[in-house]
């Protein structure tokens, strides 16, 4: 998922100063699932700007609403409806989300209330790990469905380096080796032949060649 966490109160703020009417927009999708942007998130926040206003004796009036998915134009119909009665829309959604909303309503401001981190996962409650680097080029048949890139301190393709030490990095005495992960995932599962294949660099260019990434499914279309 999508993992993100919310902007402080402050910064928020300073994005609405002299705005009356704010539409304050949650997502139900991997903002919701990691406590961020929703319904409750999109509740509290609001209370938080209804509290400071008050305490600068400013009007503020807020419209709370939480979409399916903001980064989907199928769901954004009843958002710009809505968006056309206020002054601005806080998004409580990923970057993209927040992208979308603002291509798709024009000249009215949106801002983002929350910061995108990476992809991750969940480790226990309230811990997300990030677990992708989305870099198109994806090496987990490989790997034992551990990321090199993303669980190597220094994404190498091949290891471990000369700086690992009993399964612990030297960047770091909390962080584990990745490629000793890797190596004890393809034991455990009977492939550690698969150890000995020289994996390629990663093909950076399906992500990182300056331009917007596009997927396109014809049977979909």
């Amino acid at each position: 998922m999508i993992v993100g966490e919310q902007k402080p109160i402050e910064t928020i703020l300073s994005y609405i100063d002299g705005c009356e009417n704010i539409l304050l927009a949650g997502c139900h999708g991997c903002v919701t699932v990691c406590c961020t942007g929703g319904q409750k998130e999109v509740d509290i926040l609001a209370s938080m700007i209804e509290l400071a206003r008050k305490r600068l004796h400013q009007v503020c009036n807020i419209t709370k609403m939480t979409q399916e998915r903001q980064c989907d134009p199928e769901f954004l119909e009843e958002l710009i409806a809505k968006s056309k009665e206020n002054d601005v829309v806080v998004s409580m959604a990923c970057g993209a989300g927040v992208q979308l909303v603002a291509e798709k309503i024009g000249a009215k401001r949106v801002f983002p209330a929350i910061d995108t981190n990476f992809i991750g996962a969940v480790q226990e409650k309230g811990i997300w790990l990030e677990r992708c680097q989305t870099c198109g080029d994806c090496k987990l048949a490989l790997t034992g469905g551990i990321c090199p890139v993303t669980r190597c301190a220094k994404s190498l393709m091949n290891g471990p380096c000369g700086g690992s030490r009993n399964g612990i990095c030297e960047v770091n005495s909390e962080i584990k080796c990745g490629w000793q992960m890797i190596i004890d995932r393809l034991e455990e599962t009977g492939c550690l032949d698969q150890y000995e294949t020289i994996l390629e660099p990663a093909d950076w260019s399906k992500s990182r060649d300056g331009g917007l990434r596009k997927l396109i499914r014809e049977d979909l279309k």
